[in-house]
């Protein structure tokens, strides 16, 4: 499945977030894509959201992961952007939420290409003029949102 939609505010990134979250769940992995101040935060806070977690969402950038509790499991939220090898993921503890009870999110996806499957849904998003946002869905199964 591939879809593009296009947002005109980071309200509305985050709304559509929000939306999409309705489409997770355990065992996913959604690898995120886009340049610096893209909208990668907005969209995450949005799912965070639109999971139940009122509470602030910022990007773990120096933290590497934070984690939200969700009914059965958890959502964590990575950042990839400060990780250079798969080694260093390793000691992130990546690969310790990949039991299938989480659902993943990781930001900068880009700089772990080794750690992103077939199995992953891929978000790119990219700026576009003003606060305009381009949000490319790539999935390997059907989502319903």
């Amino acid at each position: 499945m591939e879809m593009m939609i296009e947002t005109y505010s980071q309200s509305e990134t985050e709304e559509f977030g929000r939306r999409f979250a309705k489409a997770l769940l355990p065992g996913n992995v959604v690898a995120l894509y886009g340049d610096l101040g893209a909208g990668k935060t907005a969209f995450v806070r949005g799912v965070i959201h639109g999971m139940g977690k009122e509470v602030p969402v910022s990007s773990p950038t120096f933290s590497i992961v934070n984690e939200y509790y969700i009914p059965g499991g958890k959502i964590a939220h990575f950042d990839m952007y400060r990780i250079g090898s798969e080694e260093e993921l390793y000691g992130t503890g990546f690969y310790d939420y990949l039991d299938g009870k989480n659902i993943i999110l990781m930001e900068w996806s880009e700089n772990v290409p080794f750690a992103v499957d077939e199995d992953a849904i891929r978000i790119t998003i990219e700026k576009g003029e003003g606060d305009t946002r381009r949000i490319r869905i790539v999935s390997p199964g059907e989502l319903k949102f």
